[in-house]
């Protein structure tokens, strides 16, 4: 089926698991039933029957992209898993195992021999067997190495140089260089011989004798130019690059600013190395989200949805025994405070706003900054602007929500001084979410490190026990005697 014709891509993807899982539980069916048959010819009825569930498989997937197949894979369990991926042929495996989230590509991984993963690693690109090349064994890695020609070593070892979060390991190398002092005409005639571009080409590289990047020549003007006119004058000189190692979330801001296909990537002398294709980009972009949204919850990437329990517990109690801490310490601040709210138990009703209030302020501060460091728009020249205005805001807001609760204290217990706490508590509670929530990511990123890690679990802690803390201290100056 085309794309075209799906008319609804997440109803489609839906249709076809739910035909794998149809055709994973008829198999199973299909085996316990010969099992418990006649034992004559066991094993060759069982062989028959295998290879007949093997063709079934391998003609559902045939037609299917890399991409769907993933998402099918990243959805069964690990039994269901193994025996669909090996009713993958070989050379949909390697675009397979690029597709699918890290965890499910180390399960697949796993199962697989040296020579099998070498076999299929020999259909990649060096670009795409650097993106595997962690979760390769040595043995696996060292095998592929040596089928390679020296161009093509040449240049998974320039992209294994890199760290992950710079643009040299995200570039490749499918593009077309020419020179400046050749006519139109003879780039058609050189791009017709070569019979098809390199995906996502809207652009060809200029360069000198020396590699080092002069300008580009867009399609557009290749086209649209008179044949006879040579390149250095319809070339544009006016264009983005990237350093090799320059950071990518640099690199993703600006696709998104220019409306870019592709980049040159160059090194620090200007030399072309390569080039960053926007699906690059978007790879980086939907990984660095889920990665962001996983490690706010306190659960790293490396967890499989359908891993082992106890992978599953230990991947996260890391955060879940920081959550333990945290919520002891905040029932240690309301222990100290027994005797006051035991005299006046209006207290305990009220003490949980107080706290709840001040999490969801010091989390819409906090939300703000780290995205806002994620787009690089906090400078150090514009920082102590922005901390000024949070902290005028939040007095803004402690006023406007301290006055709404207190009166709204007052209608509930007709008691002017438990009403007066209240707003000075949420004041007062509001002023250090917004100084937690300024504080926690820029410091983070200060020191190096990701700002969004951590955030919501030390905000919601600090918010709770001082929260608990400002209102039963104020209570126990201002209501008991």
């Amino acid at each position: 089926m085309e794309f075209s014709d799906k008319l609804d891509t997440a109803q489609f993807l839906q249709h076809q698991l739910q035909e794998v899982i149809n055709l994973l539980q008829k198999q199973q069916l299909e085996k316990s039933l010969v099992e418990r048959g006649p034992v004559t010819n066991h094993e060759l009825v069982e062989a028959v029957l295998h290879k007949q569930q093997q063709t079934r498989l391998q003609e559902k997937f045939a037609p299917l992209h890399p991409a769907d197949i993933a998402y099918i894979l990243e959805s069964l369990p690990l039994d269901q898993r193994k025996t669909a991926w090996d009713a993958i042929k070989t050379d949909h495996e390697g675009q397979v195992l690029l597709e699918v989230s890290d965890a499910v590509r180390q399960t697949l991984i796993s199962g697989m021999a040296v020579e099998e993963l070498a076999s299929v690693a020999g259909s990649l690109d060096a670009d795409e067997l650097a993106d595997l090349a962690a979760d390769l064994p040595k043995r696996a890695m060292l095998k592929i190495l040596r089928s390679l020609n020296s161009t093509e070593r040449t240049h998974l070892n320039t992209l294994l140089a890199y760290q992950d979060n710079q643009v040299g390991a995200l570039m490749d190398f499918g593009m077309i260089t020419i020179r400046d002092d050749i006519s139109l005409k003879a780039i058609s005639t050189y791009i017709r011989k070569l019979g098809k571009l390199p995906s996502h080409t809207d652009k060809l590289f200029v360069v000198d004798q020396r590699n080092r990047v002069k300008g580009i020549l867009p399609l557009q003007r290749l086209l649209t130019h008179a044949p006879t006119q040579h390149v250095a004058n319809v070339m544009v000189t006016d264009y983005v690059m990237f350093q090799a190692d320059q950071d990518t979330a640099e690199a993703a801001r600006a696709f998104e600013r220019y409306n870019l296909i592709s980049a040159p990537v160059v090194n620090q002398n200007g030399e072309l190395q390569g080039r960053l294709c926007v699906d690059s980009i978007l790879d980086f972009i939907r990984e660095k989200t889920n990665e962001d949204l996983l490690t706010q919850a306190g659960v790293t990437e490396e967890e499989d949805l359908f891993s082992s329990v106890w992978k599953s517990a230990k991947n996260r109690w890391g955060w879940l025994l920081i959550n333990i801490t945290t919520a002891f310490v905040s029932t240690r601040i309301i222990g100290l405070f027994e005797d006051v709210i035991l005299q006046l138990v209006a207290l305990a009703s009220l003490m949980p706003i107080v706290a709840a209030m001040g999490g969801n302020t010091g989390n819409q501060t906090s939300m703000l900054i780290i995205r806002s460091l994620a787009l690089g728009q906090i400078t150090p020249t514009n920082v102590r602007r922005l901390i000024k205005k949070e902290l005028t805001l939040a007095i803004v807001n402690g006023c406007f929500i301290g006055f709404i609760m207190g009166a709204l204290g007052f209608l509930l217990y007709r008691d002017t001084a438990l009403a007066a706490v209240m707003a000075a508590a949420m004041f007062s509670n509001l002023l250090v979410a917004v100084v937690a929530g300024l504080s926690i990511p820029l410091l983070r990123h200060k020191y190096g490190k990701d700002p969004a890690v951590g955030t919501s679990v030390i905000l919601t802690s600090i918010t709770d026990s001082m929260g608990f803390f400002i209102f039963l201290g104020l209570a126990s100056l201002f209501l008991v005697h």
